[in-house]
C-alpha cells in the first residue's frame, strides 16, 4: 500500500474521552466541535493554513483573546479526516494512504486549502499523492471504497470516475506487463517471492495469470459503484464471456438463496456476509440481469436458471422474470433435466412449474425461428457449408430434455392432462428420432393417472408415432395393458412390416452375394493377382469351387451314359429286334451297367 508522511514534529496531541487536546504548552483559544467530538486548539495554526477557518475565526472572535466555538458538523470525512487535518497544520507528523486520502482530500477542498495559504498545503500534497494512488490496482480498490464515506464531495471532485477510469484500463489489460498487484485483500508478499542481490531486495518475475484475477477484488464493492465499472469495462471492449463471469462473481457473494439452491465448482469467493434483506436482494438481483452481456452462451444456462429460481422466490419485477426466460429459451439445449425441475412458487396444484417450462420452451422455438429467418438455406456464406445435422442437434437435444421433463412429472397426480399435450405437442414430429422418450413419458402418466377415460386415453396416445418405437419400445408396448387396444395393434402391424422388410433385405443381400461371384474363381484377385478376401468372400468362393466340380462330374456321367446308350441301340438293330423287343429289353436292362450316382441325380 502506498503511504505518504508529512510533517516532522512528534506527537502533540492526546486524546481525553471525546476530546483531543494539544499540548503545545499554551492554552488552547477555539474549540471545534464535529459530532460528539471535539477539539481544543489554537486559532493561529488553523487560520494560516484554511480560508474557511480564517474566515469563521474572524467572525467568532471578539479580539479580547477569549475562547470560542465552531461546529464543523459537514466536514467531509468527520472527526477522523479534521484529527490528519489538525496535526497537519501544526506541522505533526501523519501518514496518508489509500484508504484516508479521498476523505482528506475531500476535507481540504471543503476547508480550502490551497496554496494561497501556505506553499505545499494539503490540497496540493493529497493530489499529488491520489494519482500515485490510482497507478497501483490494490490502492484503487481501496480509494474507490472510501469514496462511499464522501460520495457527493468525491463525485464533485472526479474522484470516483478517476477511480472507476483507473482501474477499467488496468483490468482490460494485461498485469503481468505491468507488475500490479493482484488481488489486493491477500498481497502480502511470501519469503518465497523476493531475492537477495547483493543485500537488495529485488521481486521475482509476476506469475502468469488467468483473466479472472480481478473477478474478486471487484466484488468487495457496492452494488453502484461495481455497475459504474462493469459499464466502464465494456465499454472498453473486453470479451463478453470475462464480464458475464465477473457478474456470477458478484452474484454468488451477495444473493445467499442462490448458493443454497445449487452448488457451484468454483472456489468460495470471499467470507460469508450478512444476508441482506428481501427487497435488498430483489433490488440487487435486477440490477446483476441488467448487468448480464446479451451475448448467446456467454452465461451458462445452469447460472440463468437458478437466477430465475432466485428472482421467484424474491418475487422479482415481472419483467425481470420475462428476460430470464427468453435468455435461458435462447440456449435451452444446454441445460439439464435437473435444471428445469423448478419448484412452483405460483398458485397452481402441481410440484414443479409447468407453466415456466412452457413459456421457456416457446421462447426457444421463437429463437430458432428468427435463426432460421436470418439465414435462408439457398443462401451460403462463402467459405461456410450448411450443415443439417449440426442445425438439428439443438433441437434433438430439447426434444430429448422435454420428453424427461415430461417423464419426471408424469407422477404428480395435479398434472393435467391439457398442459401435458401441450408441452408434448410443441415438439415437431421431425426433432425426435425416436419416440422412446415420448412413450416413457405417456405410458408413466396413464400409470399416475388410472382414471382418465378410453376417448382421453386414446387422445394421449396419438401423440406419439408408433413407427419411430424402436424393439424394446414395442416389445414393451405389445405388453402394456395401460394402452388402448387400438394402439397395441398398431405397434404389433409395424413390427411385422419391420421384421418383413429385415427378411427381404437378408434374402436380397444373399441374392446379390451369389450373383456376384465370379465363375472363373478370381474372386477377390488385385490388380497384381494377390488374392485379398476377407472370410465370407473365402467361403463363397470355396462353395463356387465345389458346385463347379459337381457340375462338372454331372457332365461326365451324363456323356458315358448318352453313349452307353447310344452303343445299346446299335446292338439291338443288328441282332435283329422289333420295337417293341427293343422297349422291353430297355425295361430290363443288364445289371452290369453302371448306375447313376444318386448325388448327381439330386443335383
Amino acid at each position: 500500500m502506498a503511504i505518504l508522511r508529512l510533517g516532522s514534529k512528534s506527537e502533540a496531541f492526546h486524546r481525553e474521552g471525546n476530546s483531543w487536546i494539544c499540548t503545545s504548552g499554551l492554552p488552547s483559544d477555539v474549540n471545534i466541535n464535529i459530532g460528539e467530538m471535539s477539539f481544543q486548539l489554537h486559532k493561529f495554526p488553523l487560520l494560516s493554513r484554511s480560508r474557511l477557518l480564517r474566515k469563521l475565526i474572524e467572525e467568532c472572535s471578539n479580539g479580547d483573546g477569549a475562547s470560542f466555538s465552531l461546529r464543523l458538523d459537514d466536514l467531509p470525512g468527520g472527526a477522523i479526516a479534521f484529527e490528519l487535518i489538525s496535526k497537519f497544520c501544526y506541522g505533526v507528523k501523519i501518514e496518508l494512504n489509500a484508504q484516508n486520502v479521498v476523505s482528506v482530500r475531500c476535507a481540504a477542498e471543503y476547508l480550502h486549502m490551497t496554496d494561497e495559504y501556505g506553499k505545499g498545503n494539503l490540497i496540493s500534497q493529497t493530489e499529488s499523492f491520489l494519482n500515485e494512488v490510482l497507478g497501483n490496482w490494490a490502492d484503487s480498490i481501496r480509494a474507490l471504497e472510501a469514496c462511499e464515506e464522501v460520495m457527493a464531495h468525491a463525485e464533485d471532485l472526479h474522484i470516483v470516475s478517476r477511480c472507476i477510469d483507473s482501474l477499467a484500463t488496468k483490468a482490460c489489460a494485461d498485469p503481468s506487463l505491468f507488475g500490479w498487484p493482484l488481488a489486493g485483500r491477500k498481497s502480502n508478499q511470501s519469503p518465497e517471492t523476493t531475492s537477495l542481490w547483493n543485500g537488495i531486495s529485488t521481486m521475482t518475475k509476476t506469475k502468469p495469470t488467468s483473466d479472472n484475477w480481478w473477478y474478486e477484488d471487484v466484488t468487495f464493492l457496492s452494488l453502484p459503484l461495481y455497475r459504474r465499472l462493469i459499464l466502464a469495462i465494456e465499454s472498453r471492449g473486453m470479451r463478453p464471456e470475462s464480464i458475464a463471469a465477473s457478474v456470477v462473481y458478484y452474484a454468488r457473494r451477495y444473493l445467499p438463496l442462490m448458493n443454497r439452491q445449487s452448488s457451484f465448482d468454483d472456489a468460495n469467493p470471499g467470507p460469508n456476509i450478512l444476508n441482506p434483506s428481501e427487497s435488498g436482494q430483489r433490488a440487487l438481483l435486477e440490477e446483476i440481469v441488467g448487468l448480464i452481456p446479451n451475448k448467446k452462451g456467454v452465461t451458462s444456462t445452469k447460472f440463468l436458471i437458478r437466477l430465475l429460481r432466485t428472482a421467484m422466490v424474491l418475487h422479482a419485477s415481472p419483467s425481470c422474470r420475462e428476460i430470464l426466460e427468453k435468455r435461458v429459451g435462447s440456449q435451452l439445449d444446454q441445460a439439464s433435466l435437473v435444471d428445469l425441475l423448478i419448484p412452483n412458487m405460483g398458485h397452481s396444484e402441481t410440484l414443479y412449474d409447468i407453466d415456466c417450462v412452457q413459456r421457456i420452451l416457446d421462447n426457444f422455438f421463437l429463437e430458432e425461428q428468427a435463426a432460421a429467418v436470418a439465414t435462408p438455406d439457398n443462401i451460403v456464406e462463402e467459405g461456410q457449408l450448411t450443415n443439417e445435422s449440426n442445425s438439428m442437434a439443438p433441437m434433438t437435444t430439447v426434444a430429448r430434455l422435454i420428453d424427461g421433463f415430461l417423464a419426471e412429472v408424469a407422477p404428480d397426480v395435479n398434472f393435467k392432462l391439457p398442459k401435458f399435450e401441450a408441452l408434448a405437442s410443441s415438439i415437431p414430429d421431425y426433432a425426435r428420432p425416436l419416440d422412446d422418450g415420448l412413450y416413457h413419458a405417456i405410458d408413466m402418466y396413464l400409470k399416475a393417472h388410472p382414471w382418465i377415460t378410453d376417448p382421453e386415453r386414446e387422445q394421449l396416445c396419438r401423440l406419439m408415432n408408433c413407427q419411430k418405437l424402436s424393439l424394446e419400445a414395442s416389445t414393451h408396448a405389445a405388453q402394456n395393458e395401460r394402452l388402448p387396444l387400438r394402439v397395441i395393434v398398431q405397434v404389433l402391424f409395424f413390427e411385422q412390416l419391420r421384421l418383413r422388410k429385415s427378411i427381404s433385405g437378408w434374402f436380397f443381400v444373399s441374392d446379390n452375394l451369389e450373383n456376384s461371384a465370379n465363375p472363373s474363381g478370381n474372386v477377390g484377385l488385385k490388380k497384381d493377382g494377390s488374392h485379398h478376401a476377407t472370410d465370407g468372400e473365402d467361403d463363397v468362393t470355396h462353395r463356387v469351387s465345389e458346385l463347379e466340380k459337381d457340375c462338372s462330374g454331372m457332365k461326365e456321367e451324363l456323356r458315358k451314359l448318352m453313349k452307353y446308350k447310344r452303343s445299346w441301340k446299335n446292338f439291338t438293330r443288328r441282332l435283329g429286334f422289333s420295337k417293341s423287343q427293343s422297349c422291353c429289353s430297355k425295361r430290363s436292362k443288364p445289371s452290369n451297367l453302371r448306375a447313376i450316382p444318386p448325388s448327381t441325380v439330386n443335383r
